[in-house]
Order: structure tokens, then sequence, then C-alpha cells
């Protein structure tokens, strides 16, 4: 076990209101070998030999392996809380109560495993199990758990829930039992969702037990949401994916509902990309296209006293469909990463795993983190792609770097390629 490995607190859903202003992005050809999307990300423990670190301080995006012998575990707690009572189901009887909860679990599971053009599916996951603990949430004992009556100091008035992911930070890394030695940087080895059991958050009310509790939050929304956690997002600025991160208000849902056809119906399509590139299945031949390049200040001298930047850092580039309007892809953009690393602050930004066609095009537009997504969450979902000598002792110098203030203001326009 690495006592220096990288713990992941992905960030709390809140409740909250605001706007999001809409600018545009400057684009290049140039494609430096960089993920710019909204992941969580691990860098590896440089002082170890090649090896172990993979010879890189380039950030890996926090992922599973899809290949774990018998899948992914995962389980939920069957405690629930009845004073006050959080979660409100159709069904009262005891039994009943329990296969609807875990009906909801498992459908939420089934959103993020349906999505076509990607690696994680439903054979990546063990099956559900049931266990009575009320308090089975663990971030250090390799056993995923959704728990539902499980009381946690992040539970401030307003926090409905939030998932805790630990990484291996080196190959071969085994930082918690009940999971087989990592097999690349980035790896999860432990996942846990935990759902706000005190009252102070909210009710939470399953899909059948909704219309009638108007006043509930749709506990398959929040699950779905903190699902994206658990498999390697961090939140979206786009006000209509999963990874946004404000729930919808109480009484509403994610729609449309999952179903046996459509099983990821409630997802975006910037949720969609972003699980293309974070599970890629290599034989999708729709899914190829990459729009890259840059968010550059008109006036370098903008940027002086920040050491090492040249580009704007961090912004939110989106892709939009020209012949629908939606948006398909979203990044956080501003830094690019090739060769040993570290990464280097450019403006970089790259929108993967786009859909090609004879007729398909896209534009793109440029915005702050000055919105429901704000500078201080940005800054602390993006903390992770830089280890420095302060973060970790003895760490060597050719492989440091320290994440630079964000640029929350900015105009942009559009430059053509060439």
């Amino acid at each position: 076990m690495n006592s220096e490995r990288i713990p992941r607190n992905a960030s709390l859903r809140k409740l909250a209101s605001s706007t999001i202003c809409m600018l545009l992005a400057f684009y290049i050809g140039a494609t430096p070998d960089a993920r710019a999307y909204s992941f969580g990300y691990t860098v590896a423990d440089m002082r170890l030999p090649t090896a172990q670190s993979g010879g890189t301080a380039c950030p890996q995006p926090d992922h599973w392996n899809t290949n774990l012998p018998g899948g992914i575990n995962r389980r939920w707690s069957t405690s629930l809380g009845a004073s006050p009572l959080t979660i409100v189901t159709l069904d009262q009887t005891p039994v009943g109560q329990l296969n609807e909860v875990e009906s909801v679990i498992s459908e939420s599971f089934a959103v993020w495993t349906g999505v076509a053009g990607t690696t994680l599916a439903p054979a990546s996951l063990a099956p559900l199990q049931r266990i009575a603990d009320p308090a089975p949430c663990n971030s250090t004992d390799g056993l995923n758990t959704v728990c539902l009556n499980q009381n946690d100091p992040a539970f401030t008035t307003g926090v409905l829930s939030f998932t805790r992911v630990t990484t291996a930070d080196f190959i071969a890394d085994q930082p918690v039992p009940n999971h087989p030695a990592s097999t690349f940087v980035g790896e999860i080895v432990d996942a846990d969702i935990l759902i706000n059991p005190t009252g102070n958050g909210g009710v939470f009310a399953t899909p059948a037990a909704l219309a009638t509790n108007p006043q509930a939050f749709d506990l398959e929304s929040v699950l779905t949401h903190e699902l994206g956690h658990f498999f390697g997002f961090e939140h979206s600025g786009v006000w209509s994916a999963a990874m946004f991160p404000i729930a919808p208000p109480a009484g509403a849902f994610l729609a449309p509902r999952p179903s046996p056809q459509s099983p990821d119906a409630p997802l975006a399509d910037d949720d969609r990309t972003g699980l293309r590139l974070l599970y890629p299945d290599l034989t999708d031949a729709v899914h190829t296209g990459v729009i890259s390049g840059r968010t550059l200040p008109v006036n370098p001298l903008s940027l002086e006293g920040q050491s090492g930047v040249t580009g704007i850092f961090a912004a939110q580039v989106v892709a939009v469909d020209n012949a629908t309007g939606a948006v398909v892809a979203s990044v956080q953009a501003g830094w690019s990463c090739g060769g040993a690393g570290p990464p280097v602050f450019d403006g970089f930004y790259s929108l993967q795993r786009l859909l090609v066609g004879p007729s398909q095009s896209y534009q793109i537009y440029v915005e702050p983190f000055t919105g429901p997504e704000d500078s201080s969450d940005v800054a602390g979902d993006l903390v992770n792609i830089c280890r420095n000598s302060m973060t970790d002792s003895n760490w060597p110098q050719p492989f440091s770097c320290t994440v630079p203030a964000v640029s929350t203001s900015f105009t942009a326009r559009i430059r053509p390629p060439g």
C-alpha cells in the first residue's frame, strides 16, 4: 500500500441556481497529447521506477478496469432511515420496499452500462449484493457500496449526496483489500455513494412514489448522477447533462426514464461522449471525430506573473451539433501533456469521440466557469493534475507542476485553422 496514493473525493451535489455566460472558442489544428474532459485524474508516483509509474507525470483519467475477474463488485445497504424517513417508496411492505429501492439502484447502474460505443457493459459489473450493515461505506475496504442511511460530516445543509472514489497511483498498487493489484495508473479501486439520511438535504422518492410525493427528490436521478462520479466523471457545466452539479427540482427527474429499449435514456450526449472517451470501444467506427485547439489571450501580457501559463485556464469548450442545436460534448480546457510530462498550461482542449458522417458538422463556443460549476469547483476538480514537493515529499523537480489560478474574465472569437 502506498501512503502517497491519491484518494479522490468527488464534488458534492448541492442545491443552487445560477446562469452561464456563453462565448466563442479559438481553435487550431494542432493536437497535443491531452485528455481535457470533466474527469477525475491521477498523476503517477514519479518517485518509483518506470515499471510502476509508467514513466510519465501526465495525468491519467480515473476509470475502472472493466476486465476485473467477476466484474466490479457492488452492494447496497438495506438499512433505511425511519426517523426521519428519507426514502419514500410506493410499496410500504418491508420486502416490497427493499425490492423497489434495489430496482432503482439496478436501473441507475444500467443507465451507464447501456451506452453504445463503450467497453463499460452489464458484464463489467458483478451482481448487486445486499448487506444489512447500516454504515458500511468505507473508502479503504475495496467494497463498492451504496449507503442510504449512513451519516457523514459532509452532509451539511443542502448536500443531497456524494461519492468517494479511491484510485491507484502506480502500477501493481494494492491500496485497498478486496481489489486485485492495479494494472494502470488512475485505476479506480474503491467507490462509495452516500445519500443524505439526515433530512437536512431533503426526502428522496423512487420513481413509483415520486408523483404522490412532489416534495421529494427523485432517487433515480440522484443515483444516476453519483454513478457518473463512481465511474470516473467530475461535474459538467452542460445543464442537460446527468453530471450537471444541480439536482432536478423536487418532484422532477432526469427525463426520459430508462427503458429496456433505451437504458441510457436519462443521459445527455455530453455524458455519453465522455463515457466513450473513458471506456473506449476501439471497434466503434462512427464516434471517431476530434476537434482540438487552444484558447489563447489576444495579449499574452495578460498572463504575466503566472509562471508557465501561455493559454486560458480553465474554460469549458462546448461542441454543438449544427443540425439539431444539441450540445454533444464539453471539455474542461486549459492544459496539455506529452512524453514524461508534467502538464503545461497552454489553453489546449480536445473534444473527442464525436459522431462523424458526410453531413455532420459542429459549432464550438467557450465559457468561463462562473456559473453552477464555478472557479473554486474547477480548481478543486483539477488539483490532481499536478504533484510537487509541497504535495509529496522528495518529489522529483522535473515532474513538478502547480495548477494556476482559474481565468474567469475573458471574451473570445473563432479563428479558423491555418
